[in-house]
């Protein structure tokens, strides 16, 4: 197994380093019933990797006092023995890290994501949820899981037509390793190690374009972008009169699309002056329900499917549409409650930013739903339509329409049928005439006298 020596700083970031969804480290005393938990838990999930040798966070000591190393790599036996004990066998590679004039070692784990449902020695079926380790109990719940992994990923594919040398020299992937603390690392030693390129051919996966490559489009032979268009209407089938010049597609590695993305969204939407309880203003969204379901449509479509991810921004609304059905064995009814990773190492190599796009990981969707409602407005609709997943995020209040009409005429003191629509998010004018007309009839709204029906405006009786 490799040795390889480490310095002190880069022995701190493990000793520092919060544990999540995709890392773990535990001290050389642990017993081999926890060992295979965790171990379990990564390969049923999305992969990860741990450490042996350095102490958890619940010792109340100074970070670098964690490290706490074992005295020759014959003391890691009982782990390396315990790693090969549960059934099917795990994926695994194994490093001894040894800090720079410091004795001893320090063991690390990579786990890749299984393609079986794994056990323990005690026939115990883990999962990874945030920084723990969990038991999956139930018939149906393993059930699922079993579902979930047999489902295959094009970001393992395979691209021959893809050259290493320019990953190598890639400045996205050399910012990647820098913000690991990892820039001492030959580039094509860590895509090989990650399991990023064909280790005996080093032609380049789908994965380790989409991550790294200056211009993921120009090596990889589908569409991998992001379309957004704007259109002057709130028709669901809208008309290409109704097209914008807002017509712009973003390339390049995903983590360069959500955010380049999310700005132009935001720049797009801002055009739209639209009527809130607060009066006539620009088109407003939450942050984080537009980043969350963003960062969904990049990192869990599929690339097997040679589309774009398509943001529509409308006079009432966003959509985003992605390529690929809902994965796993999470559905429309579910979503709240569910995670599944189609692309795992999308997933995992991206919460390693500072800052990562998902870093909300198995809460976003909940948190995307949540901000919608601390807005006023109401909750997301989610679809699927044939092979695509529909997210549509609508800018209407979140009452009822007479709610909202009454609160929107005691605050300015009269209203109209298109500030009713922009308010409600009812398209049509009849609808809400009507609903006009039950508020009068309960001695609510006093209709104005007008000659021409655009000039109507309703006030408080």
């Amino acid at each position: 197994m490799e040795i390889k020596v480490i310095s002190p700083e880069e022995a701190l970031h493990y000793c520092e380093r919060e544990e999540d969804h995709f890392f773990d480290r535990k001290a050389i005393q642990i017993s081999g019933e926890k060992l295979q938990k965790i171990a379990v838990a990564f390969a049923n999930s999305d992969g990860g990797e741990f450490v042996v040798g350095i102490a958890d966070d619940k010792e109340d000591i100074d970070p670098a006092k964690r490290w706490q190393p074992g005295e020759n790599v014959e003391a890691f036996n009982h782990i390396i023995q315990n790693l090969s004990d549960p059934s099917p066998s795990i994926d695994f590679e194994c490093t001894f890290l040894r800090q720079d004039g410091v004795r001893g070692y320090v063991l690390l784990v990579k786990i890749d994501k299984g393609l079986q449902v794994h056990e323990t020695s005690q026939k115990k079926v883990i999962i990874r949820k945030g920084a723990q380790s969990l038991e999956l109990k139930g018939a149906l719940k393993i059930l699922e899981l079993n579902y979930a992994k047999g489902l295959k990923s094009c970001e393992d594919d395979l691209v021959p037509d893809a050259s290493i040398d320019d990953l190598e020299t890639s400045s996205v992937l050399n910012d990647y390793l820098e913000h690991l603390q990892s820039n001492h690392l030959d580039p094509i030693e860590f895509l090989t190690k990650q399991n990023l390129v064909d280790r005996k051919t080093w032609v380049p996966k789908v994965a380790s374009l989409l991550l790294f490559s200056e211009n993921p489009s120009n090596d990889i032979p589908r569409a991998c972008a992001i379309r957004i268009a704007r259109y002057d209407t709130k028709d669901d089938e809208p008309e290409r009169d109704s097209l914008t010049d807002d017509l712009i597609t973003i390339e390049g590695p995903l983590i360069s699309q959500i955010q380049n993305t999310y700005d132009k969204v935001v720049e797009f939407y801002s055009k739209n002056l639209v009527w809130t309880l607060d009066g006539l203003n620009p088109q407003s969204y939450p942050k984080e329900t537009l980043w969350e379901f963003l960062v969904n449509a990049v990192i869990h479509r599929d690339y097997s499917i040679s589309d774009h991810v398509h943001v529509s921004v409308f006079k009432d609304r966003i959509e985003i549409k992605s390529p690929g059905k809902l994965p796993g064995f999470v559905k429309v009814d579910n979503i709240l409650d569910s995670r599944f990773s189609r692309n795992s190492k999308l997933v995992r190599f991206l919460s390693r930013y500072p800052g990562a796009p998902n870093k909300d990981l198995g809460e976003g969707v909940k948190t995307a739903f949540n901000r919608m409602d601390d807005f006023g407005l109401k909750a997301p609709s989610i679809v699927e339509e044939g092979n695509y997943v529909r997210v549509s995020i609508s800018h209407a209040s979140k009452l009822q329409p007479e709610d909202a009409i009454t609160a929107f005429v005691k605050k300015h003191c009269s209203i109209n049928n298109q500030q009713a629509r922009d308010l409600t998010g009812i398209r049509e004018s009849e609808k809400i005439t009507t609903i006009f007309g039950k508020l009068r009839d309960q001695q609510v709204l006093l209709k104005s006298d007008a000659k021409a029906v655009k000039d109507v405006v309703w006030t408080i009786a």
